[in-house]
């Protein structure tokens, strides 16, 4: 009788303590939850709603400084996320940057997994597609060579490898009827899906020339301090724009209306000025 008392004893201890473990282990994993949910708005994001306020998700490509890129220490940095960043602070937004594959920008924006595209993004050929605030920045079309290269004008591109990125604006101006003729005359057109990785084929002679933005060009040879020269000739002159889904006019003219007040209040020359040694170059209206 008394084994028996104590075995009952014993077996109410066990499920006590069972049940204890089971509340650790749910605990656990909100706790988990929680921290990974904060690491995530921190590092890219979802997009959904935070409890101090809405977010702010940018898709940006991150091989295109100085507009967005991977600084040294990981983190995510550049002249358009840093304009990004100061606009969702000031509208209590949490501002969450979004890498993402360059010819899947539409599918990014159109689904609702990025607010925007804000990341040196050419106005002209998209205007009917996207909700603008632009321009803001002028920007050219450019060919980038060796410095070596008897490549010194347009014409010299007859027979040579040119490489530009995939879904690119470089890419639509060289696929306009008025570049035709250039075109063809090369020997290939290699899409690539980045400039990073163009760069580096042109160093290593798998490519003769690049076709990119100049914003990008000018920065990228400062910066890496490679035997590259940009031709004088342009292929074409655009302007920046940031895309928001079409329609999309209320966020914005949020967006637009912060960036104006940055613009009179000075924070807009101390970006730029940062970024590229002047103040000169933001030219929103």
């Amino acid at each position: 009788m008394k084994k028996g008392k104590e075995w009952r004893k014993g077996f109410k201890y066990f499920l006590l303590f069972s049940l204890l473990g089971s509340l650790l282990v749910a605990c656990s994993g909100t706790s988990s939850a929680k921290t990974d949910a904060a690491s995530q708005a921190q590092s890219g994001g979802t997009g959904e709603e935070s409890k101090t306020g809405k977010t702010f998700t940018v898709g940006f490509d991150q091989e295109f400084p100085p507009m967005g890129f991977v600084d040294q220490d990981g983190s995510y940095t550049g002249y358009d996320l840093a304009l990004a960043k100061e606009v969702a602070k000031r509208l209590n937004f949490t501002f969450v940057p979004k890498p993402i594959n360059w010819d899947a920008k539409d599918l990014e924006l159109n689904s609702g997994n990025i607010d925007c595209i804000w990341n040196g993004f050419t106005m002209e050929d998209r205007e009917d597609k996207y909700t603008f605030v632009g321009p803001y920045m002028a920007n050219r079309q450019v060919f980038v060579v060796g410095e070596s290269s008897k490549i010194k004008n347009l014409s010299d591109l007859k027979g040579k490898t040119v490489e530009v990125q995939k879904d690119s604006s470089g890419l639509n101006a060289l696929n306009r009827e008025e570049n035709k003729a250039m075109k063809d005359g090369f020997a290939s057109l290699v899409e690539v899906g980045d400039y990073q990785t163009a760069m580096m084929d042109l160093e290593s002679g798998a490519c003769d020339a690049i076709c990119m933005d100049s914003v990008v060009a000018e920065y990228q040879i400062k910066r890496s301090k490679k035997p590259f020269a940009i031709l004088k000739d342009s292929l074409s002159e655009e302007k920046y724009g940031i895309g928001f889904k079409k329609g999309n006019t209320e966020l914005a003219d949020q967006v637009y209306k912060t960036l104006m007040e940055m613009k009179e209040d000075g924070t807009v020359d101390q970006i730029t000025e940062k970024w590229f040694g002047s103040k000169d170059g933001f030219v929103l209206e």
